[in-house]
């Protein structure tokens, strides 16, 4: 996905000490470019991006309002918000890929971009599958069982989820369970790489 000497993460932080931080975690895997703030995001933001890491809380253009711009601009790049904004209902509209919410660790945020370029690997289907999941998860950690089943769009997101998850289980063969399926999404990619 890019033709730089590794894979290109770009974060986009207001906050100079987090950006930094954020940088000193990931330069010694990938190339990192950084901004201050959406509009710098976006001239920064090109094909060889693949994977950025976007504050949702920033002056000016907002994380929300940068992620529509990423989005259609087709790049095909992967995209995490690493926010302090708790999540509600509304992300389920919102096109990302990845939700962190802050503070965030070193592991977790190498976890969370490798992830993402694994799923760059995958085709179309499998991407909005795990974005879905991410989602699901999302909420899942924030609400209550009770609000969760209250709110017709979540029912849908479970139910557009199954469905997709049946789609790939009759692709790979037949799955028995989330761990399952992961582990044989895996096996493919590594598969793929030897």
């Amino acid at each position: 996905m890019t033709d730089s000497d590794g894979p290109v993460v770009l974060i986009v932080e207001d906050e100079p000490d987090v950006a930094e931080t954020y940088k000193l975690w990931l330069r010694d895997d990938y190339e990192v470019r950084m901004a201050h703030d959406g509009d710098e995001g976006l001239e920064l933001l090109d094909e060889d991006v693949d994977v950025v890491l976007l504050d949702r809380m920033m002056p000016g253009l907002s994380g929300d309002e940068v992620l529509e711009r990423i989005r259609e601009r087709d790049l095909g790049c992967r995209v995490s918000m690493v926010t302090a904004v708790e999540p509600d209902f509304d992300i389920l509209e919102m096109g990302f890929d990845a939700y962190l919410s802050k503070p965030i660790r070193s592991e977790q945020l190498h976890e969370t971009v490798q992830n993402l370029m694994e799923r760059s690997e995958y085709d179309a289907l499998l991407q909005e599958y795990y974005a879905l999941v991410e989602k699901r998860a999302t909420l899942e950690a924030t609400k209550s069982t009770a609000e969760l089943d209250e709110n017709d769009q979540y029912v849908a997101l479970k139910e557009q989820i199954e469905s997709l998850r049946e789609d790939l289980d009759m692709a790979l063969g037949g799955v028995e369970d989330d761990e399952d399926f992961i582990a044989t999404l895996r096996g493919l990619s590594n598969e793929e790489e030897t």
